[in-house]
């Protein structure tokens, strides 16, 4: 039940799924600028002048973060969507009949921001989860394992639809954040008990007149 201090069971269960998004998004992000402005190969001196340079963590770990902390947020995506299927269904719908050209400016704009954020997603991880399951070259040694396209060119997409995946999540973030500012307020806000006013006994005085 919704109340001015409190929120809805079904409120509090989407912060919560969106909260986990935002937090697995911002480590795998995070990595992800690592390893663009950070690229491995090259030698001490050589063509690559930041080989062996430390940021916090060791290169690996950087490389755990960003598979693992990556395929939890691919999870908690799917799950989302799930949450919003009505939404969704009710929204393609909306576009496939033409009805979408009926809605007002903000919320066309809303529905095109969440297309391009999905699709950049599904790219970023598919393409993910190829690197993930298909091995490297070991330096060269064996040929390079290929699936409809080059390890290069999955790189490429990997690379460039999280970008793009990163620009419309940050709009689309701007857009609900009056929404997640009064949410995550009331998450946060101890209920206070109702006050109880006592009241003070007042003494009655009675004189006794005897006869």
């Amino acid at each position: 039940m919704d109340t001015k201090k409190g929120v809805t069971t079904l409120t509090r269960n989407n912060w919560l799924m969106d909260f986990s998004l935002f937090l697995t998004a911002v480590v795998t992000v995070l990595s992800g600028i690592y390893f663009l402005f950070l690229p491995d190969g090259g030698f001490k001196g050589g063509r690559n002048p930041f080989y062996g340079l430390r940021i916090l963590f060791l290169r690996e770990t950087w490389e755990w973060l960003h598979t693992w902390i990556g395929l939890a947020m691919v999870v908690i995506a799917l799950v989302h969507i799930i949450f919003h299927w009505k939404w969704v269904k009710s929204m393609f719908k909306r576009v496939v009949s033409g009805a979408s050209a009926q809605l007002n400016p903000r919320a066309r704009y809303n529905l095109w921001l969440n297309t391009v954020t999905a699709l950049s997603f599904l790219i970023c991880a598919v393409s993910g989860i190829y690197f993930l399951f298909v091995g490297g070259s070991e330096g060269g040694r064996n040929p390079e394992p290929m699936f409809l396209f080059s390890r290069t060119a999955w790189d490429m997409v990997h690379t460039w639809s999280g970008v793009l995946f990163i620009i419309a999540a940050i709009l689309h973030f701007d857009i609900h954040w009056r929404w997640i500012a009064n949410v995550t307020k009331k998450v946060f806000r101890v209920p206070v008990a109702p006050r109880v006013e006592q009241t003070v006994p007042v003494a009655v005085n009675i004189e006794y007149q005897g006869e």
